[in-house]
């Protein structure tokens, strides 16, 4: 692969979804949204499948339903993006596409990432003349942006490949270009990254540590993939999972006063192309008010379960399937159900590690002394303190903190089979934990997950506010936590085939949108 085709990357979520959130406030007049509406470019609809995945279903009438958005990235260089991006005018094409799920409660959101070397099936796709491909096997997913080729690319194609994909049906896509992107950067003055290692690669230049991008160093930081760590795609798309977020947080902390709204809005409908349902600026506003209250700590990023194949990638079964099958039943990631009146249901007993439901008897002195490592797997400031004065106030004498690593859905409670009598008692403390026997192990390790939730009579730092750390209980429908019981169970009404925890393909691929931008995170 020449470098001139490795450096076609661009930036792509991270501005798309911004974009969709920044136009959720009203009251600029009506000579701004004619102005936005001059601005934004629809793609013909007649390019998209006649048959596809049904529509949702309100549980009773006049119920929300989950929606799904699919954000795309085109790397373009007509229309003068050739001069942010690089390279020659030609067909447009999409690396990397994030799938964004919101739940029916409208409070919570998954964003999955769909590596762009996955092979996949691209269906029946239509061409400039009107005529229709045939489908085609083990194709690229990122190829189905070029059928055709579009000049701007060919984004129904994609939409229609995602939903053979998934199942799932899509209610919105949305592409974004580079000019209009690094608009938006500038208009918020600059995103908060991490940088792992100094980088003087490709001609991009980064000093280690949190730096502030906009313009077309934020492009290229999204764009590149040499330079940093092991220059993977997969890594890539983290970095760019963390980049939503920071942006999102950005965007939210600014709030929405009409000189931040102006500008800020004007970019991102610069940068946009989207179906013919979100094609006025009333439309996006309309829409987005419906998104208004999805806080960033309610936000869980996933790349779809995934293995190398050579050069290119599988997804891994079942857990991919059983990610898509999740979604389409908006059910969260450890197989909640998100119906109901919004209370969650009574968390029921979960065994230990080999011990009984839910037993915490008097510890033994040999127990209260046994050491125990407590390690923050969120990225949440003061988590791990919490989780140590649980075990503190049970009676356990030697409890000490490990380094956080962040990115952990699910509590882990590691031990060796000699400590086995005191993790048994540990994880009485954690309903729902995955207990792991690992021989050797000097001290039993509780990794806390998204789904710890202290009792409300714990102290938690004034800076907690995430996931996994809020001393109410979760609402349902929170795609991260432990909406209606401990994620280790699953609840009454749980279809066959459903998780009853969170699959390991699925939690090892996920981050919260609040994590620490500098926790657990692949650069690539």
């Amino acid at each position: 692969m020449g470098s001139s085709t490795r450096r076609r990357r661009y930036l792509r979520t991270a501005i798309g979804l911004a974009a969709v959130l920044v136009l959720s406030v009203v009251g600029a007049g009506a000579w701004f949204y004619h102005r936005l509406d001059n601005n934004i470019t629809t793609f013909d609809a007649g390019g998209v499948a006649t048959e596809r995945p049904p529509a949702p279903v309100p549980t009773t009438p006049g119920a929300s339903v989950p929606v799904n958005i699919l954000v795309l990235g085109s790397d373009t260089r007509d229309d003068g993006n050739n001069a942010i991006g690089g390279g020659e005018e030609g067909v447009g094409h999409s690396d990397t596409a994030m799938l964004v799920h919101v739940y029916a409660d409208h409070k919570h959101a998954v964003g999955v990432s769909i590596p762009r070397d996955t092979l996949v099936t691209i269906p029946s796709c239509k061409l400039p003349n009107g005529t229709w491909t045939s489908p085609r096997t083990s194709q690229m997913f990122n190829s189905a942006f070029t059928v055709g080729d579009f000049p701007k690319g060919n984004p129904a194609c994609t939409q229609n490949t995602v939903e053979t994909l998934t199942g799932l049906r899509i209610d919105h896509t949305v592409v974004v270009d580079f000019k209009g992107a690094a608009a938006m950067t500038e208009a918020i003055n600059g995103v908060d990254v991490c940088v792992p290692n100094d980088v003087d690669s490709h001609g991009i230049h980064l000093k280690k540590g949190m730096q502030k991008l906009s313009g077309q160093p934020a492009v290229d930081y999204l764009r590149a993939r040499y330079g940093f760590g092991d220059n993977s795609d997969i890594g890539r798309m983290k970095r760019q999972q963390a980049f939503v977020s920071s942006m999102i947080k950005k965007v939210q902390g600014q709030g929405f006063s009409l000189p931040t709204l102006l500008p800020l809005a004007d970019a991102a409908t610069r940068s946009l192309t989207v179906d013919e349902g979100l094609g006025t600026a009333m439309k996006l506003v309309d829409f987005t008010r419906s998104l208004q209250d999805i806080k960033l700590s309610d936000i869980t990023f996933v790349t779809a379960p995934w293995r190398f194949a050579g050069e290119r990638v599988q997804l891994v079964q079942p857990d991919a399937n059983t990610l898509w099958r999740l979604l389409r039943e908006d059910r969260t990631l450890d197989g909640q159900s998100t119906a109901g009146t919004g209370t969650p249901a009574p968390s029921p007993t979960v065994p230990g590690p080999g011990g009984a439901a839910g037993t915490a008897g008097p510890l033994a002195p040999e127990q209260a002394a046994a050491p125990v490592l407590v390690v923050n797997g969120v990225g949440t400031s003061g988590l791990s303190n919490s989780g140590a004065e649980v075990l503190r106030a049970r009676g356990f004498q030697n409890v000490a903190l490990g380094k956080p690593i962040g990115g952990r859905l699910q509590t882990e409670i590691s031990y060796d089979p000699t400590l086995k009598a005191a993790a048994d008692q540990v994880a009485a403390l954690f309903p729902g934990a995955r207990a792991v026997e690992e021989p050797g192990s000097e001290a039993i390790t509780v990794t806390l997950g998204r789904d710890f939730r202290p009792s409300p009579a714990t102290k938690l730092d004034a800076v907690e506010s995430g996931p996994g750390v809020s001393p109410s209980p979760a609402a349902p429908g929170d795609p991260g936590g432990s909406p209606s019981g401990a994620p280790g169970t699953a609840p009454s009404g749980t279809p066959s085939g459903v998780p009853s925890g969170v699959p390991t393909g699925i939690a090892e691929n996920s981050r919260g949108a609040d994590t620490d931008p500098c926790a657990d995170l692949t650069f690539g």
